[in-house]
């Protein structure tokens, strides 16, 4: 999903993935975030590890 769509399905700012990774990389996992293009693409698995929590429903 866009960084911008996984950022509000988890009940976040719509830039909070791209400051995330920005500020510290490394807190997401290896192969769950991908820059394709201008498009940011993060994983369900990336946003979890991140956030601590699962998608906010």
């Amino acid at each position: 999903m866009t960084a911008k769509e996984a950022a509000l399905r988890w009940g976040k700012a719509p830039d909070y993935v791209r400051q995330i990774l920005r500020s510290n990389p490394t807190r997401f996992p290896e192969g769950t975030v991908r820059l394709l293009g201008r498009q940011l693409i993060v994983t369900r698995e990336g946003m979890e590890a991140v956030t601590g929590h699962g998608e906010i429903k």
